[in-house]
Order: C-alpha cells, then sequence, then structure tokens
C-alpha cells in the first residue's frame, strides 16, 4: 500500500536537521523564514538569549502599500530589504540564514538576496 507523505511534515524533519547545526549568537544572530501559502515571515533571533531582535513580513500594514500588486517573489525581496534594514539600524550586519526546512529556491531564496542587496551578510 502507497502512502503519501505529509510535506510539512518532511519540512518539519528537514528542519530540525537544519536547526542542530544552526544557532543564532547574539554577534552572528539567525535569520528565520518561514513561508505559507499566501505570506512570508522573517524574524532575527538570538537563540542565546531566546528574543527576536527585528521581524518583517507580508502582513505589516506599514508594508501594504509598498507590497500591492506585486508577486509573491517580488513581495518576498521587499521583505528581505525591509529586514535587513531593520537590522542595521540595530546594530546587526552578519547573520545566519535559517531557511526553515524549505528548499532554497523561490521566495525562501528571493528573501536571502534581498537581505544581501539591502546590507546584510549571510
Amino acid at each position: 500500500m502507497i502512502i503519501k507523505q505529509d510535506k510539512n511534515q518532511l519540512r518539519k524533519k528537514r528542519h530540525l536537521r537544519v536547526r542542530n547545526k544552526v544557532k543564532g549568537t547574539q554577534e552572528q544572530p539567525r535569520l528565520n523564514v518561514y513561508r505559507s501559502t499566501t505570506h512570508i515571515y522573517t524574524q532575527i533571533i538570538d537563540d542565546e538569549r531566546g528574543i527576536t531582535l527585528a521581524s518583517a513580513s507580508t502582513v505589516e500594514k506599514a508594508l501594504a502599500s509598498a507590497l500591492k500588486g506585486k508577486t509573491k517573489l517580488e513581495q518576498a525581496k521587499i521583505i528581505g530589504e525591509t529586514i535587513a534594514k531593520r537590522a542595521l539600524d540595530k546594530g546587526i550586519k552578519k547573520v545566519v540564514f535559517d531557511r526553515g526546512g524549505y528548499l532554497y529556491t523561490g521566495r525562501v531564496k528571493e528573501i536571502a538576496e534581498g537581505a544581501r542587496t539591502g546590507g546584510l551578510e549571510l
């Protein structure tokens, strides 16, 4: 009997594998990505203290005008640039990229490229 694998369950297993290796410190925090079907969320996290230092997502009202009428890929690039700007405002220049168990293509890749163009080192 063939049983179809749950894609989200597979992603969570991949994420746990990555998280065993990727840790955010105070000097080099972790840039985390969560991708739903309609929105994308990013956070910069210091795992030693367990706090979120900066965040950006497509559901923010402040970014609604910039994101309106754009494709999901274009929105992801804007979110990457926004999170980079917010991180630089807090004095964060270098981060560890945590793709959240997602493959490094599409919107996840655009977030990383947007963060790089915004001035972050990944």
